[in-house]
Parts: C-alpha cells; sequence; structure tokens
C-alpha cells in the first residue's frame, strides 16, 4: 500500500504548486468585521457577527450564537 508520489519543483518565480490556487480558502479579510473565526465548540468558520464570547474552561471563547445547532438551522433554512 504506497501512495502515488508527487513531483514537485520550484518554477523560477519561486512557485511550488501549478494546481494549487493562491490564497485563503476563508476569503478575504481585510476588514475587521469581514473576518472569519472558528467557533470554539463545533470548529466551524463563521463571520464574527455571528459568534458570541463565552467563559469556557477559564478563559472567554468565541461560539456561534444562539446555539451551534441553532445556527446551523437559521443557514441551512436561509440558503
Amino acid at each position: 500500500m504506497s501512495k502515488d508520489s508527487v513531483k514537485t519543483s520550484i518554477d523560477t518565480d519561486g512557485l511550488r504548486y501549478l494546481s494549487k490556487t493562491p490564497g485563503s480558502p476563508f476569503g478575504s479579510a481585510g476588514t475587521h468585521s469581514a473576518a472569519t473565526m472558528s467557533c470554539f465548540l463545533c470548529g466551524k468558520h463563521r463571520a464574527r457577527s455571528q459568534l458570541k464570547t463565552r467563559k469556557l474552561l477559564g478563559k472567554s471563547q468565541l461560539v456561534c450564537a444562539p446555539t451551534c445547532t441553532e445556527l446551523e438551522e437559521q443557514l441551512r433554512s436561509a440558503g
């Protein structure tokens, strides 16, 4: 059971990957309000407006507001 080895080489402009798209999968975070962060409980990336601060394990953490399951249902019904 061996994996197919992928051969890569560094181009003259310094890029190594030809098939990888540039940039972040979470979009542009030019402004702080447009940034996404992950929920401490479910781990899904959400807009900061969809998160709230909650004290967990003695530290303030960002979690989905109102709850992870309720937010997921709202997003499913809206989209």
